[in-house]
């Protein structure tokens, strides 16, 4: 008589799992499916998206990292995607949707080599060698520039810029970018600093884009806290407090008590003193302009006024340290400890109106390591649309001056590096042949989304392209306006060398760690999590 084998249970009850294949097409598929969602906004002529979130508020953008930031993706493999735009973004500013691009049909190939029987990990070495040999032709074929080369800087702002809400004044908003990223600029050594939170992004609502303009100085979307204190400030000597211009509470609940009206009055009569002492010690180490982290009491706002000192609270600490460094002004804690060589300098400091709102102006700051970008568009969906450009550009910029090496775009380097792969992988014998080919194949998909963006055939612009570099021609790109074969250098499409190299190794390192998972196991929710998210909840 047999006995009844007893199943053993290793995982909670309700778990799901997918294993070998079945677990590799559902990343695959995943991933392409990310990919596909952002491949129409690539390029000049690509598309923008409309995301609107459970509140009802709307963004439109082509912009790949806030599409994909704004999707809410919940699937673990598309958020693994979702990071390489990210990682992009952070690291150089711009290329999200190419680095996305790639990733997507880096495993959509690799999809076709494991239908024909080759194991994962050939394909993961295979793109691996691919990726490294990848670096080194593009960093032979870059080209070298200067860090303070205006004209191609220009350029290269104007690339990041074209096909997104800005293009309409590129022109304008590429000198503004590069003249804040040169006046930031550090040279320490040999070395070339640039921080690119230095750069203040303001937007307004009202006027056109062409009203954008770069303030020597920082911007405050705050007013000054009393009427009567003048409404701007030449040759302003500018104080910074991180203290209150207040009476300190004290640390514990106390009462005090008070039995004549007398006391009362000499109560009050000793904060003002207080106060009036603390603006008078500001007053004689020469400041006109005060910027206060904390509060300012009214009494001393008033004080303030009748010494003509223009005032502005709660000011945030970001500001802040853009203002030190605007004006080379000291962050001050205690009021006691001020003196003349604590002030910052600028020229003019004014209260003004934009759109509907005060703001302060800190201009004509000498030398400033901060400056300020104030972007202005008819509605706030255009401005938005603008600073994620105008940062982007930034990016690109920033990324340029600090490596000083540079490649064209319009799908030039994309279609020489392929070719160079190719050629790459004929000198290998192995299987891995097949990968590194695979890669080299990868890359021809932004030439042809270039193409497919803007109407043209994608079969005849690859043929074109790559007839011309086979000629010799390493910066042949595609003119999506005329579907013909352009000199992408010549013609001012340039692009930094970090945008390619990110864009390539995140993709690669993304792709190859998708294809090694062999196994999924999701775990299931117990009773209670279950009930908390409610009857409507499925798996």
């Amino acid at each position: 008589m047999s006995k009844e084998v007893q199943p053993i249970y290793i995982m909670p009850e309700g778990t799901k799992r997918n294993r070998g294949r079945d677990a590799q097409r559902n990343n695959i598929m995943a991933a392409k499916l990310v990919a596909e969602t952002v491949r129409t906004t690539l390029g000049p002529k690509g598309m923008d998206k409309m995301l609107v979130d459970e509140l009802g508020d709307v963004i439109v953008t082509n912009d790949g990292v806030t599409i994909l930031e704004e999707m809410s993706v919940e699937h673990p493999t598309a958020k693994m995607i979702v990071e390489i735009a990210k990682t992009q973004e952070d690291e150089v500013g711009d290329g999200t949707t190419t680095a996305v691009v790639l990733a997507g049909e880096l495993l959509k190939k690799a999809e076709e080599l494991l239908d024909m029987e080759i194991h994962p990990t050939i394909i993961v070495k295979g793109y691996r060698m691919a990726a490294a040999k990848a670096q080194t032709i593009l960093k032979n074929i870059s080209e070298k520039i200067t860090g303070d080369n205006k004209e191609i800087l220009k350029k290269i702002a104007s690339t990041a810029m074209t096909g997104k809400g800005a293009e309409s004044s590129k022109e304008k908003l590429s000198e503004i970018v590069v003249n804040s990223v040169l006046e930031i600029k550090i040279k320490q050594d040999d070395k070339i600093l640039i921080d690119i939170d230095d750069i203040k992004l303001a937007t307004k609502v009202g006027e056109s884009i062409d009203h954008t303009e770069l303030i020597q100085g920082i911007v405050l979307d705050k007013d000054r806290v009393h009427s009567n204190m003048p409404e701007s400030v030449k040759n302003a000597k500018i104080a910074l407090l991180d203290s209150p211009l207040e009476i300190k509470n004290t640390e514990t609940d106390a009462k005090i008590q008070i039995t004549d009206p007398n006391q009362m009055q000499a109560f009050l009569d000793m904060e003002e003193k207080m106060l009036s002492k603390m603006v008078n010690k500001l007053s004689s180490s020469g400041a006109n302009v005060v910027f206060c982290q904390k509060g300012i009491d009214e009494i001393a706002q008033h004080f303030l006024a009748k010494k003509k000192i223009y005032a502005v609270r709660r000011v945030k600490k970001s500001d802040m340290k853009k203002l030190a460094r605007a004006t080379g002004a000291k962050i001050i804690s205690n009021i006691e400890d001020i003196e003349k060589h604590d002030l910052g300098i600028a020229g003019f400091v004014q209260e003004k109106k934009v759109g509907d709102e005060e703001m302060t102006f800190v201009k004509e700051c000498e030398n400033p390591k901060s400056v300020t970008i104030l972007i202005r568009g008819g509605t706030e969906h255009v401005t938005d649309e603008i600073k994620r450009a105008v940062s982007d550009s930034i990016g690109v910029v920033c990324a340029s001056v600090k490596s000083q090496r540079v490649v064209a775009g319009a799908g030039a380097t994309e279609v020489e590096l392929s070719r160079n792969l190719r050629l790459y992988s004929e000198s290998l014998s192995g299987r891995e042949q097949l990968a590194v080919k695979a890669f080299s194949e990868t890359l021809e998909i932004i030439p042809r989304t270039l193409a497919e963006n803007s109407g043209l055939d994608p079969i005849n612009v690859l043929t074109i392209l790559k007839s011309a570099h086979d000629k010799g021609k390493k910066w042949a790109g595609i003119n999506i306006y005329d579907g013909k074969v352009m000199d992408a250098w010549k013609m001012g499409v340039i692009e930094p060398l970090k945008v390619k190299t990110q864009a390539i190794s995140s993709a690669t390192e993304v792709a190859t760690m998708i294809l090694r998972i062999d196994d999924i196991i999701a775990a299931s929710l117990n009773q209670d999590e279950q009930q908390e998210m409610g009857p409507n909840f499925k798996r």
